[in-house]
């Protein structure tokens, strides 16, 4: 876990599952170019939670999308979990900030941000506040990229 980032206290899991929309990120190569980029969060019968992440390459002009799983790190209240795309590797992934209709997301280092929503767009305020809890947590915001929704 990145320092300074600490995991949302009464994280709501029925309130995370369904579609959100990437709003902004820092750039990493598994999203190198995408637009359009989205979430989905569902239940799995044995009890993870089943991740689909899509999103719009316009170099190659089509739809890319990535299936994964996640499971809780600690207790199901705390908004850390680890996340697998690759088999039995395994990722951090860290819900620092959790409104009703936005949340603040951080990798296992501070290479990784995103700020997601529920809509394509987000109130700007909503924007300034992730900018700036990030980058009071050590994280590069100057290097954001901010995500062309449809």
């Amino acid at each position: 876990m990145p320092k300074g980032v600490e995991p949302v206290k009464n994280f709501e899991l029925q309130a995370y599952f369904g579609k959100w929309y990437e709003i902004a990120r820092l750039d990493h190569s598994f999203e190198r170019g995408l637009t359009q980029v989205s979430a989905e969060y569902q239940p799995q019968a044995d009890g993870g939670i089943a991740v689909i992440n899509r999103g719009y390459s316009n170099e190659d002009q089509q739809w890319t999308q990535a299936e994964g799983k996640a499971y809780f790190v600690d207790a199901e209240d705390v908004g850390h979990l680890k996340v697998s795309f690759f088999g039995p590797f395994y990722s951090s992934y860290i819900v620092f900030e959790q409104g009703e209709d936005y949340a603040f997301i951080s990798g296992y280092n501070h290479d990784y941000l995103w700020l997601l929503a529920r809509t394509p767009t987000v109130d700007s305020a909503i924007v300034e506040r992730f900018k700036q809890v990030a980058s009071e947590k050590g994280f590069n915001v100057d290097q954001l990229i901010f995500v062309e929704q449809r």
